[in-house]
Parts: structure tokens; C-alpha cells; sequence
């Protein structure tokens, strides 16, 4: 997947179809001249749905598509013939696409399945025809009620990455480097604060023909909670992922702050995800000898930890198993 191709949110404006009329038809044959109200009900307007399709990855395909559009419902007619049901709009995206009010910012549902469905706009009613108001008192009804119309609003759709692994760290922490080296994915790497601008994600191969999927979410920094650096745009990313893997390079004046500052955007942002597991990479550690290794330990954070080194391929095999053994925890 190329990484200008990687959409996580779009606005698209919406518009369900607006409801069919009822009908006031009178009943009128050769031998009936006056059979009664015979008018049908109006048909309902079209939905627009979202649905989950777990082949896609991306919101590109709505980049462009702004506009969605449903049909309207059809009127009803004579010998109560309800009208056709207007013609139904379906958005697919990725399962980990929530869906967002634009004017209020609610939440209003997350897709996480194969081919779920959910209404984001629902359509007008069809108007009842005049058969439904006849009585006693009024056996021949002369009005039929008007179709609902549609409703017409702007709509947020936002992708959070599914994966297994999640990658937490400030820029530079070696999070780009880890996931080309374990994967065949191709994310830019440079020495310079955030050069990865959207989630990268990769496959890693495991023994026995196992496999477990990385994502490699853009660098936090201190205050990202509140939206510095890149902070809210990829930070809902991390709540997706299943096991979290915090990385703190080995020349980190202090690798228990840094993984404090770490720690604490993430409660600030969403206090969740402190529930997740997690572990922790001391990258770049091809710099250290033993005796620093031996010091290092001695103020690490009391979580699973594993040194390594992507560009030195030193603590990859370990790292995995550490890996697979807290995804396969029960």
C-alpha cells in the first residue's frame, strides 16, 4: 500500500431519499361505482448504509466521492399499492471505521466486522394513502398523507487501524526501521522528527507459518493529547491494536521517563488504554556493551522488556517470541 494512498478520514456529504406520497384513489369499477378509498401508501426513501469489507484499508475511495445520494420513494397508487421503496446508497470501508457527526462530533457506530451494515442516513417514511383514514364517520377520505423528506448532512468517517501490534514512540525511536526489517513493508525513514505522516502497516512472518500484523503509528510527542505535533490525528489509532510496544532508543538520557511520557499521553488521550498489554524495545542497543545493558535493567519499567536493534538485526528473533507469547496469553 502506498503511503500517499493512506486515507484514515473523509467528510462526505449525505443524502437519503426523500419519502413517497400516499395515495387518495377511490375504488371505481363497472359494477362498484362507489367502492371506497383504494389509495396505496407511498414508499419509503433510500438509506445510506456502511459496510464492513475487510478487503479495503483505506478511505481513498471516498477522497473523491463526496457527495452520496439515495433515491427517492415512489408514490403510492390505486388498489392499494404501496410505491417503490426509493434506492438504497451502501458506503464500504474498513472494519475499524467509526462514524462521526460532523455538527455535534457524536459517535454514532464503529464497523469492526465482514459485511456489517449500518444505517448513517436513514430515509424519509413513505406518506400513508387515504385507505388508512377511512371510518365510520368518514368513509371516503379525501387526503392522503405527504412523504417524509430525506435527511441532507455532513457525515465524519475515521479509520483506526487494525493490528496486533501497535508501535508507540517519540520520533526517531526506531519504530519505521523495526517494521521494514520485520515486514516487506516500505515506510520512508530519515533522521528528522516525524517522517512517518500516516500508520504504516506490515505483516510479520512468525515460525510455522504464522504471522501477525504491525502498525507503525506516527511519533508522539509530550502534549499530543491536546493535539501537538501530530498528536489527535493518528493518537486513535493505538485503540485498535491488541498489544502495544512501546520503543525507547538506548540513547534516551532516561528510558523510564520517556516510557512515562509515553504512558501518560496515552492515559490523558483515552485512559483505556492503559487496560492493553504492553511491552517494551530498547532500540539502537548494538551501542551498548553488557555492563551498560546490566545498568540499564536495573531502572527499566516492571513490564516485559527486550533489547534490540533493527539496522543490527540483534533481538528480533526474541522480540517475536515475546510478541506471539503475550498475543497468545490466555
Amino acid at each position: 500500500m502506498a503511503s500517499d494512498n493512506f486515507v484514515d478520514y473523509v467528510k462526505i456529504h449525505c443524502k437519503s431519499g426523500n419519502g413517497g406520497g400516499g395515495s387518495t384513489h377511490f375504488r371505481r369499477e363497472k359494477y362498484i361505482p362507489k367502492g371506497g378509498p383504494d389509495g396505496g401508501d407511498g414508499g419509503r426513501g433510500g438509506h445510506i448504509y456502511v459496510r464492513g469489507n475487510k478487503q479495503l484499508w483505506t478511505l481513498l475511495h471516498l477522497k473523491f466521492k463526496k457527495h452520496i445520494k439515495a433515491g427517492h420513494g415512489g408514490h403510492g397508487s390505486l388498489n392499494l399499492q404501496t410505491g417503490k421503496q426509493g434506492q438504497d446508497e451502501y458506503i464500504d470501508v474498513p472494519l475499524g471505521t467509526i462514524a462521526r457527526d460532523m455538527e455535534t462530533g457524536e459517535i454514532l457506530f464503529e464497523i469492526t466486522e465482514e459485511g456489517e451494515e449500518r444505517i448513517l442516513q436513514p430515509g424519509g417514511r413513505g406518506g400513508f394513502g387515504n385507505n388508512n383514514f377511512k371510518s365510520p364517520t368518514n368513509q371516503t377520505p379525501r387526503f392522503a398523507q405527504p412523504g417524509e423528506e430525506g435527511q441532507e448532512n455532513w457525515k465524519v468517517l475515521e479509520l483506526k487501524v487494525l493490528a496486533d501490534v501497535g508501535l508507540v514512540g517519540f520520533p526517531n525511536a526506531g519504530k519505521s526501521t523495526l517494521l521494514s526489517v520485520l515486514t516487506s513493508a516500505k515506510p520512508e525513514i530519515a533522521n528528522y522528527a516525524f517522517t512517518t505522516l500516516r500508520p504504516n502497516l506490515g505483516i510479520v512472518k512468525y515460525r510455522d507459518y504464522r504471522s501477525f500484523i504491525m502498525a507503525d503509528i506516527p511519533g508522539i510527542i509530550e502534549g499530543a493529547h491536546e493535539g501537538k505535533g501530530l498528536g489527535l490525528r493518528f493518537l486513535r489509532h493505538i485503540e485498535r491494536n491488541s498489544l502495544l510496544l512501546f520503543m525507547v532508543p538506548a540513547d534516551s538520557e532516561d528510558i523510564h521517563k520517556e516510557y512515562k511520557i509515553l504512558l501518560n499521553e496515552l492515559k490523558q488521550y483515552n485512559p483505556e488504554l492503559l487496560h492493553k498489554d504492553r511491552l517494551l524495545a530498547i532500540t539502537k542497543s548494538d551501542m551498548l556493551d553488557e555492563d551498560l545493558i546490566h545498568d540499564i535493567k536495573k531502572d527499566l519499567p516492571k513490564i516485559p522488556f527486550v533489547f534490540i536493534s533493527a539496522v543490527a538485526e540483534q533481538g528480533l528473533t526474541e522480540l517475536k517470541d515475546l510478541i506471539w507469547e503475550n498475543l497468545n496469553n490466555e
